[in-house]
């Protein structure tokens, strides 16, 4: 496969404060929805505050991938893994360090087996695929520590348990779902006629818009195995460069 034409598409020092931007439209819209009484508002506030949550959460994630890969700031590698690690905790209790180590796995040998985000062999289908993927990645240790958490939250901060619930649990376990996806089951399945190239992937057919309001542009996931050091939000760039050449 030629490779891409991008060497010269470095990480900008915006990748600090796109970060942290989006942390604090995540916290700020966590407060917000987590004060409002469910009860004296129509229930398409929940549905439209759970999506909205989602997405967000989505975000953490993939600002979380990206400091995996030192794209935030890939010269401090301190604040890098700062920012890592506070997302992948606010996210689920994710420990960075063994995260990044099995994505690094996942990036040296993707879609073949022992990559810890493909499936085994046997069962390919969504649900199959999804349930080996989590298998790799939860504990019941951490399970045991976000029911703590919600309780607390719930019993010393006041928070009703339904707000807890649409705006932090459901939108949360969703997000996993959209990440995995855009990010591993589309650009990861075998098409037909088998792999074409070493990464094993395929980049979904989005417009730049649809791109991101699905996954962050994470489905330019060939792209993104080509040139891992690029940020999210740099990977669009990258896509219209494999376009016109």
């Amino acid at each position: 496969m030629v490779k891409l034409q991008m060497q010269n598409l470095q990480i900008q020092k915006p990748g600090v404060a796109v970060a942290l931007t989006l942390i604090g439209i995540w916290a700020s819209s966590t407060f917000l929805l987590f004060q409002l009484d469910l009860a004296q508002l129509p229930s398409w506030v929940k549905f439209v505050g759970f999506a909205w949550q989602m997405f967000l959460y989505t975000g953490l994630f993939v600002t979380a991938h990206d400091a995996m890969h030192g794209s935030i700031a890939p010269d401090n590698p301190k604040i890098n893994d700062a920012i890592g690690h506070f997302v992948l905790f606010v996210y689920a209790m994710f420990p960075f360090g063994k995260m990044r180590s099995m994505h690094n796995l996942h990036h040296d040998i993707p879609g073949r087996e022992g990559d810890p985000d493909f499936h085994n062999g046997k069962r390919k289908n969504f649900f199959a695929w999804y349930w080996n993927f989590m298998q790799n990645y939860w504990s019941w240790v951490r399970i045991g520590l976000l029911i703590s958490t919600f309780h607390v939250i719930h019993q010393f901060l006041q928070v009703p348990e339904i707000n807890l619930s649409w705006f932090w649990v459901f939108p949360s376990v969703m997000s996993s779902f959209q990440l995995f996806l855009f990010g591993t089951f589309l650009p990861h399945t075998e098409p037909e006629g088998g792999y074409v190239n070493k990464c094993h992937a395929t980049s979904t057919p989005f417009s730049e818009f649809w791109s991101f309001i699905s996954c962050y542009h994470f489905g330019y996931h060939e792209e993104h195995h080509d040139l891992p050091h690029l940020a999210w939000w740099q990977l669009p760039a990258a896509r219209r460069s494999r376009m016109v050449n």
